[in-house]
C-alpha cells in the first residue's frame, strides 16, 4: 500500500499556477525588444543564431510594437539585422539558415508595422539609414556568393526566398525604397548563373525568374533600372551555343522561360483541357518579348511536336534535346537520333504553345485571375505584333504550322468534327484568336480594354501585311463579320455600355480597319474576288454603319463623348 502512495506521489501532475516554459529562443527574442541583450549575455548574438526561428513570434512582436516602444529598441533592431548579416558569412550552416529566416521575419514584419510610414523610416528602422548603405551593400554580396558558391540547393532556395520577401513587401513594388540598394547591388548576373545550371535551374528556376521579372518592374518608367539595361542586352550565349555546350548540361534565362510557358499548357488524351493561370510566368514572357528582341529567335525556334499517345516511351534528357538557335530546324531534327525522320512529322514552338494557351485563358474572362492573364496575353502578343522580326516570322509562307486552337461551345455553331487543321503561317493562327475572341465576349461584364487591345493587335499586323504587300490566304470574311457583329453589339447596348466605357473609342478602331482594308486592300488581299466579297458584306450589313453614323452624329451622344474626355483628361 505504501509502495502505491509512492508511485503515485512520483506520477503526481505539477500544479496548473505554474506557468508553461519557454523556448529558450522566445526569451531572447524578449531580451531584444527589452534592452542591450549583450549586457547580461556577451555571446549572446553567437547564441541567438544556434536556436531554431520562430519566425510567427518574432513577426507578432515587431507587428505589436508603439510609436515609443519603436523609438526605444530601435538600436536593438539595428543590431539585429546587423548581426544577421554577418551570419550570413558563418561557416557553420545552421547559423546561416537561421540569419536568413530572421531577416525574412524582420523585413515582414517591419513593414507590416509600418505600412503608412515612408521607405526612409522604414530603413531607419531596420539598419538605421546612416548605415544602411553599407549593411545592404554587405548583405547583397554574402547573398550573392551563397548563390553563386558551392552550398547546399536548400541554402540557395532560402536565398531567393528572402529576396522575393524583401521585393514583395509592399503593395506596390515601386513604393518599396530599400530595392534601391538592390540595383545598387545588382545580382543579375547571379540569376543567371542559377538559370544556366540543369540542376539549379530546374530547383529554383521558378523562383529566379518570377524574381528578375519583379526587379525589373521596379520604377521601370521613372528612372534607370540596372536590371532592365542587363536584360535586353542578354544574348543568352549558353543557350544559344548549346551544341558545344552540351555536355555541360547548360541553359540560360531564355531556355528556363521558354520550358516554363510550354509546362503552363497541359492536355491529357480526351482533349479536356485544364489550365492553370501564372501571372508570374506571364509577366517575365512579357519582359522578355518587350526588352530583349533576341528571345524573338526564341519563340520562333521550331521543334518536333510528338504525340503523347502515339509516341515511344524514352527516357526525358535533364536539358532540351532541340538546341535552341543553333542550326535550323530541319537540321536540329536529323542530328537527333531520337526522332523518327518522318517527312509529316508537324512541328511547333514555344508561340504555338503560346496561342494554344491564350485560347483557353481567353475563354472566361469572368474569373479575375484569368480576365488578368488574358489582358497579360494580349499585351504580349502586342509586343510580338510591334516586332519586325516576329511579323516576318509570322507572315513566312514558307513556315507553316497547324495551331490547335481552343474554341468556346456556343449554342449558335456547331462542334467541329473535322481535327484536319490545315497548315499555314502563324499570322493566321492569331488572327483566328483574335476573332474568336471578338465573337465570345460580347456580354454584359464587357471587356472593353481587351477588346481595345485585340483590335489594335489585328491593325498592327494589317499594317505590316500594307507596308511589306504580303498577301496571306485567311478567310478575311470571318473578320469582317465578327468585327461588324461587334458593331452592331455597341450600338443594341450602348445605354447600358456608355455609362462605363467610352465605345467611341473602340468603335472608331473598327471603323479605322474596314478604312484600311476599303483603302489599301488591293496591297495585301490574295485575290481580286477578296474585293468583292469586301463589298458585299458591308453593303449586307449597311443598316449596321448607318446606326453608327446616326449614332455620331446625335448631340446627346456628343454631350455624352465630351464628358467622358474630359473625364480621362482630369483623371
Amino acid at each position: 500500500m505504501a509502495q502505491t502512495e509512492k508511485k503515485a506521489g512520483l506520477l503526481r501532475r505539477t500544479s496548473s499556477s505554474k506557468k508553461p516554459l519557454k523556448e529558450k529562443v522566445l526569451l531572447m527574442y524578449e531580451d531584444i525588444f527589452t534592452e542591450d541583450p549583450t549586457k547580461s549575455n556577451p555571446r549572446f548574438w553567437d547564441e541567438l543564431f544556434l536556436m531554431k526561428v520562430n519566425l510567427e513570434h518574432l513577426e507578432g512582436k515587431l507587428e505589436a510594437l508603439d510609436g515609443d516602444e519603436v523609438v526605444k529598441i530601435r538600436d536593438n533592431i539595428n543590431s539585429l539585422f546587423h548581426h544577421c548579416v554577418q551570419a550570413l558569412a558563418e561557416e557553420h550552416q545552421i547559423k546561416v539558415v537561421n540569419a536568413l529566416q530572421t531577416l525574412c521575419a524582420l523585413f515582414r514584419g517591419v513593414h507590416q508595422k509600418n505600412k503608412s510610414a515612408t521607405g526612409f523610416d522604414i530603413i531607419n528602422m531596420l539598419m538605421g539609414f546612416d548605415k544602411a548603405e553599407l549593411r545592404m551593400k554587405e548583405l547583397m554580396e554574402s547573398l550573392d556568393s551563397l548563390l553563386c558558391g558551392d552550398g547546399s540547393e536548400s541554402l540557395k532556395s532560402l536565398c531567393l526566398k528572402l529576396l522575393l520577401c524583401l521585393v514583395t513587401v509592399t503593395d506596390n513594388i515601386s513604393q518599396n525604397t530599400i530595392l534601391e540598394y538592390v540595383m545598387i547591388n545588382s545580382i543579375f548576373e547571379a540569376i543567371l548563373q542559377i538559370l544556366s545550371d540543369v540542376s539549379s535551374r530546374a530547383r529554383h528556376g521558378y523562383d529566379a525568374v518570377v524574381l528578375l521579372a519583379l526587379l525589373v518592374n521596379y520604377r521601370k518608367y521613372e528612372s534607370v533600372n540596372p536590371y532592365i539595361v542587363k536584360l535586353s542586352i542578354v544574348d543568352d550565349e549558353p543557350t544559344l551555343d548549346y551544341k558545344e555546350k552540351e555536355e555541360e548540361n547548360q541553359g540560360g534565362f531564355f531556355s528556363t522561360l521558354t520550358s516554363m510557358v510550354g509546362s503552363m499548357f497541359i492536355a491529357d488524351a480526351d482533349e479536356k483541357l485544364s489550365v492553370q493561370t501564372n501571372e508570374a510566368i506571364l509577366l517575365a514572357l512579357y519582359e522578355a518579348v518587350h526588352l530583349n528582341r533576341n528571345f524573338i529567335t526564341v519563340l520562333a525556334q521550331s521543334h518536333p511536336e510528338i504525340d503523347i499517345a502515339t509516341a515511344p516511351a524514352v527516357p526525358i534528357p535533364a536539358s532540351p534535346t532541340t538546341p535552341l538557335g543553333t542550326t535550323p530546324p530541319s537540321l536540329d531534327m536529323m542530328n537527333n537520333p531520337e526522332l523518327p525522320l518522318d517527312p509529316n512529322l508537324q512541328t511547333s514552338n514555344l508561340l504555338i504553345t503560346f496561342l494554344k494557351y491564350s485560347s483557353i485563358v481567353m475563354q472566361d474572362t469572368k474569373d479575375e485571375h484569368r480576365l488578368n492573364s488574358a489582358r497579360l496575353c494580349l499585351i504580349i502578343l502586342t509586343c510580338i505584333a510591334e516586332d519586325q522580326y516576329a511579323d516576318a516570322f509570322l507572315h513566312d509562307d514558307n513556315m507553316n504550322f497547324r495551331v490547335n486552337l481552343h474554341r468556346m461551345p456556343m449554342r449558335h455553331r456547331k462542334k467541329a468534327v473535322d481535327k484536319s487543321i490545315p497548315s499555314r503561317p502563324l499570322v493566321c493562327a492569331v488572327l483566328d484568336l483574335m476573332v474568336e475572341f471578338i465573337v465570345t465576349h460580347m456580354m454584359k461584364e464587357f471587356p472593353m480594354d481587351l477588346y481595345v487591345r485585340c483590335v489594335q493587335i489585328i491593325h498592327k499586323l494589317i499594317c505590316y501585311q500594307k507596308k511589306c504587300r504580303v498577301r496571306i490566304h485567311y478567310t478575311w470574311r470571318e473578320l469582317w463579320s465578327a468585327l461588324i457583329n461587334l458593331l452592331k453589339f455597341l450600338l443594341s447596348n450602348e445605354t447600358s455600355l456608355l455609362s462605363k466605357h467610352n465605345i467611341f473609342q473602340l468603335a472608331l478602331q473598327v471603323v479605322n480597319l474596314f478604312n484600311m482594308f476599303i483603302t489599301y486592300g488591293d496591297t495585301f488581299l490574295p485575290t481580286p474576288s477578296s474585293y468583292d466579297e469586301l463589298y458585299y458584306e458591308i453593303i449586307r450589313m449597311h443598316q449596321v454603319f448607318d446606326n453608327l453614323y446616326c449614332m455620331g452624329k446625335s448631340p446627346e451622344l456628343h454631350a455624352c463623348l465630351f464628358f467622358s474626355i474630359m473625364t480621362e483628361a482630369l483623371t
